[in-house]
């Protein structure tokens, strides 16, 4: 996956383009741009991380830094600040604690700053990275969704309901994708064994199957999947089912 960064700063020249230079040599895609709230709300919302490089200019763009603070808490986007003690105390002010991950006061290392975000924004991609379990006897299969799925999710695999069963024991993801047709444990038999779980009841799964007729889909609607895929759909299809399931799960938290 891409790394890429966005520095907001009111400060050109040399040292800019020096800091550019160190994050493209880490293998960053580096975009620079002014403290404007316009600007601002036209980031792409997959990026890695916001670097604030703070001075006396920037420090006076109030709304704009605030808006930023609204715009990662909402896209869950890692925001680092730099600057002075004064501008950084003025910066932390509007942008709050709970997006701000690190802090960086002038005089600068840049070989170090550019090394401490990229520990942690590699960290923090992981940790943050939604966790699928992909339940298919089908050896083929599972190697086939976690290739499709691994640059945007975490992918674990169970290759049976039983393997399944064990693993959701001491493990909660956010996704499961589980087929319908398995020997001995099937797809309806382990959402069943889900659902009778109280602490698990809630837990979203669904079906990626090539079992379609109507009655196989009609026995385990009232099991509530989140959703049922055809293994026969264009892997971008897929795909794209499951990133929509999750945006669907993100505006609703943000409404609640």
């Amino acid at each position: 996956m891409q790394k890429r960064i966005v520095i907001i700063t009111e400060t050109q020249g040399y040292l800019m383009l020096t800091l550019k230079e160190k994050f493209e040599e880490s293998e960053y895609e580096v975009e620079t741009i002014h403290a404007n709230i316009n600007t601002i709300s036209r980031i792409d919302e997959n990026i890695s991380a916001i670097l604030i490089y703070g001075d006396e200019v920037l420090v006076e763009k109030k709304q704009a830094l605030v808006f930023v603070k609204d715009w990662a808490a909402e896209h869950e986007v890692p925001v680092f600040i730099s600057g002075s003690l004064s501008e950084l105390q003025e910066i932390e002010s509007l942008v709050s604690e709970s997006v701000v991950r690190q802090k960086f006061t002038r005089p600068l290392n840049i070989n170090d700053m550019v090394e401490s975000i990229d520990n942690f924004v590699q960290k923090f991609s992981t940790q943050s990275k939604k966790k699928i379990l992909v339940v298919d006897d089908s050896g083929a299969m599972l190697r086939n969704v976690k290739a499709w799925l691994e640059d945007h999710y975490q992918v674990v695999l169970a290759n049976s309901g039983a393997m399944a069963i064990k693993y959701l024991a001491t493990n909660r993801p956010d996704l499961v994708l589980l087929d319908y047709e398995m020997p001995i444990i099937n797809g309806k038999q382990v959402l069943e064994m889900i659902r009778a779980e109280q602490e698990f009841a809630d837990m979203p799964v669904i079906f990626l199957t090539s079992k379609d007729d109507k009655e196989s889909v009609l026995q385990v609607m009232s099991l509530k999947p989140a959703g049922y895929l055809l293994k026969t759909l264009e892997p971008a299809k897929i795909i794209q089912a499951i990133d929509d399931f999750f945006e669907k799960q993100k505006a609703l938290k943000h409404a609640n």
